[in-house]
């Protein structure tokens, strides 16, 4: 026959459970009535050439076409200052976009043009958000570390939604998409598209002359077979 057990409780092992019991209601009570954590605000983007100027970047092109990208300090605050901070200080002018994909990205932003360099600026931390990588997403370029970006960044072609949460986007093009399609494409190019004046529109920088745009390669100008060597060695 199979033995029967009682489960026998003291009267302070009741007590002890009473007051257990009588703890996690107050628990449970307090969580429903505390406050949910904020959450974080990604507003829609601003089309407008004219709305918040200090934060629309401008990219004339030696293609003689320029960009205006909204940047989304709500999305990646610190990413949008490094690039505002960069584009001030003339560090992109003369940039060319060195790594061109068709089908994919544009990528710019190393003074180098071997896709190795950057400021001398810290690298940033990562401030990956969901915002997808659609069409005209401009999002920052990195290394394998996810802290690793800097001063480089991509313009997306067409929709590559891997990339989200991966790499941080910051930006969208609200102007100009078809200078973007216009990129000499390359891993480099061989006759590379390149930033010729980067600026934000707060600053009223007037577009460089299109005589200087459409000017003849100089002997200082980085060459497909400059940017070779640069990588083989």
């Amino acid at each position: 026959m199979r033995p029967m057990f009682k489960t026998i409780f003291s009267a302070a092992a009741l007590i002890a459970l009473a007051a257990t019991s009588a703890q996690a209601q107050d628990v449970a009570e307090d969580d429903a009535t505390a406050a949910p954590a904020p959450a974080r605000s990604y507003p829609p983007i601003d089309y407008s050439l004219q709305a918040e100027r200090e934060n629309i970047l401008m990219l004339d092109l030696s293609n003689g076409k320029r960009v205006a990208i909204r940047l989304m300090p709500e999305w990646a605050p610190n990413h949008v200052e490094r690039i505002k901070t960069l584009a001030r200080q003339g560090f992109y002018d003369g940039v060319i976009f060195h790594r061109v994909i068709e089908g994919f990205m544009a990528q710019t932003g190393d003074p180098t043009g071997t896709g190795q360099g950057g400021s001398q600026l810290p690298d940033l931390a990562e401030e990956f958000n969901p915002m997808p990588h659609v069409r005209g997403t401009v999002s920052m370029a990195r290394a394998q570390s996810e802290d690793s970006a800097n001063s480089q960044f991509f313009i997306v072609f067409y929709p590559r939604f891997s990339l989200d949460r991966n790499y941080t986007n910051f930006g969208r093009v609200i102007q100009g998409m078809d200078a973007v399609d216009a990129i000499a494409r390359g891993e480099p190019p061989g006759n590379p598209t390149r930033i010729v004046q980067a600026s934000i529109a707060a600053d009223n920088k007037p577009a460089p002359d299109p005589a200087t745009l459409a000017r003849p390669q100089r002997d200082d100008d980085i060459t497909a077979g400059d940017l070779n060597a640069s990588i083989d060695q």
